[in-house]
């Protein structure tokens, strides 16, 4: 996915130079506006006493790493093909599921949160960035990329990665498997059961 969208990114920015760089910057600095705002209102929140054990304000974080997530997309990569072949009422439930799940992981190991990030790359079209952070925490540092796209004038998430590991094409990886081996009704009957336990 990342040399796709560096190969149309290059593409552009041959055919468009001028135009492509200066809304390619223009994208560049809502996006890091964007991500350090959320980072920073993070940051505030776990430095609240009792962040940890008070299901208000986990809740609350949870909210706000999560809400520039695009679900609905990540969702689309991780079922591929499936995604536009099952009915509305299938598609609705597994994206409430899909997120369910991720939102819950998302606050699995909240002293990724207390990192500090600089900001290595940020490159794109005026409508799709490609961000590349690193984030050091107790002397150990991690790469964490993200895939941003905008619609209707809002920045969301379609992608992350930690450890160049991206989190949809990694579920992509496992659903197919299962879709291919046990069916699509197997991958939603262990989806649920997984949410139920996370809930």
């Amino acid at each position: 996915m990342m040399n796709c969208f560096r190969y149309i990114y290059l593409l552009l920015v041959t055919l468009y130079p001028n135009l492509v760089l200066a809304q390619s910057s223009d994208a560049a600095a809502d996006v890091r506006e964007l991500m350090e705002s959320r980072d920073q209102k993070i940051k505030q929140l776990l430095d609240n006493e009792g962040t940890n054990n008070s299901t208000n304000q986990r809740d609350e974080l949870k909210d706000i790493v999560n809400g520039i997530i695009d679900f609905n997309e990540m969702a689309r990569t991780a079922l591929e093909v499936t995604y536009d072949t099952i009915s509305v009422e299938e598609r609705t439930e597994f994206v409430q599921l899909f997120s369910s799940i991720i939102r819950d992981q998302s606050l699995a190991n909240l002293e990724i949160y207390r990192a500090t990030v600089s900001y290595e790359r940020i490159e794109g079209t005026k409508d799709s960035v490609y961000v590349e952070t690193l984030a050091e925490w107790d002397n150990i540092r991690t790469p964490v990329h993200y895939i941003l796209s905008r619609s209707s004038g809002e920045w969301r998430i379609e992608d992350m990665s930690i450890d160049d590991i991206f989190t949809a094409e990694s579920y992509n990886r496992q659903f197919q498997r299962i879709i291919r081996s046990r069916g699509f009704d197997y991958l939603m009957s262990t989806l649920r059961n997984r949410a139920g336990r996370n809930s």
